[in-house]
């Protein structure tokens, strides 16, 4: 079975061609910003990364036309439950209009649409696990006002292919494990997994949870208000505050946590205690997330590129492992995880739903 996986970034599509689940070419194509500021929208931006897509393909002997599926990174469509979605109208529809915002991924379902029609099998485009995975319960919604919901934005992808990972590797089934999974990259988000479902989660995009490399996570909503309405700063300045300048790079300057490894083994203080701080919070926010278990927790599991830092696992770790053994998938391999749930899928191993609008 040969799957086409494609996740567009803000400046990048990243291709990979898998045989079953074996990786035999895999690409990172870079846009200059001289390129793309060509472009409106992200939606505009579709012509011209299709066509870069098919030259490369036919540039490394790859032939569209042996192709068994295309798969792309899910967007910011409606919030749906986790799974594999069939790309149709309605979905195409709302990620041209950016349902819930506009973001690069938008894109992945529309170019896995237009480059399957040229594959084996027309129909096989796929999205999975987008970031607006919703499978929240519903007390998990509430926040102290009415009109601010809690909402599920979150690395869904990577928890859920984690999930699903470690509960082969065990022999044991996904929907049978009670597990927490924090995942630990420029944004972090600690996920409850309940019976197979997210039942809670923090929303590290908008700033909710642990601080992370770039992103605030929970502010003091007093002091944030105040802020606000200083007049010292516009709305576009505030919200780069808690996502882009927030984290890392708002108390160190930096959201590379090799260099404030690097800054902490050389003696840097304040590199040593924000850094413990971020790890803190992380244990913080998996131990509020056992209480929703009831302390019925079967496994921690850490993963994203963050979790490749000994030295922050094992600050986690200390705090953390009374309630559950730790298990570290570190990495974010979006692009086996994009093909393996197709690869299952069109096994008949599972489900494949309908996007509706």
């Amino acid at each position: 079975m040969k799957i086409l996986a494609i996740n567009p970034g803000s400046t990048s599509t990243k291709i990979s061609v898998y045989d079953d689940l074996k990786e035999c070419f895999t690409t990172i194509i870079r846009h200059s910003v001289d390129e793309l500021s060509n472009y409106h929208n992200i939606a505009d931006q579709y012509d011209f990364r299709k066509e870069i897509i098919i030259k490369t393909l036919k540039e490394n002997n790859i032939n569209i036309a042996t192709l068994d599926a295309v798969v792309g990174r899910g967007g910011l469509i409606k919030p749906i439950p986790s799974g594999i979605y069939r790309v149709n109208q309605a979905m195409l529809d709302d990620l041209r209009i950016g349902y819930m915002g506009e973001h690069a991924s938008n894109l992945g379902g529309i170019l896995a649409w237009e480059l399957a029609k040229h594959s084996k099998n027309p129909q096989n485009a796929f999205i999975v696990d987008p970031v607006v995975v919703d499978e929240l319960d519903e007390i998990a919604r509430y926040s102290g006002r009415p009109e601010l919901p809690r909402i599920s934005i979150f690395h869904a992808l990577n928890q859920k292919a984690v999930a699903r990972r470690y509960a082969r590797n065990k022999g044991l089934r996904y929907r049978e494990l009670n597990l927490i999974i924090a995942h630990l990259g420029g944004g972090i988000t600690v996920g409850v997994h309940k019976n197979g479902r997210v039942i809670d989660v923090n929303n590290g995009l908008d700033g909710e949870g642990p601080f992370s490399p770039e992103r605030a996570g929970t502010l003091p909503v007093g002091a944030l208000a105040k802020l606000c309405f200083s007049g010292k700063y516009q709305l576009h300045e505030v919200r780069k505050m808690i996502t882009g300048n927030g984290g890392l790079v708002a108390y160190l300057g930096t959201n590379d946590a090799n260099e404030v490894e690097k800054r902490i083994a050389k003696g840097d203080e304040k590199a040593k205690i924000v850094y413990s701080a971020m790890a803190y919070q992380i244990a913080k926010e998996i131990g509020a997330c056992a209480t929703v278990l009831n302390g019925k927790v079967d496994a921690i599991i850490l993963t994203g590129g963050l979790a490749f830092s000994n030295i922050l696992v094992n600050m986690i770790k200390e705090r953390v492992e009374f309630i559950a053994k730790v298990e570290v998938y570190a990495g974010e391999d979006e692009m086996l995880a994009l093909t393996e749930n197709v690869y299952f899928a069109l096994k008949g191993d599972l489900p494949i739903k309908e996007y509706i609008q």
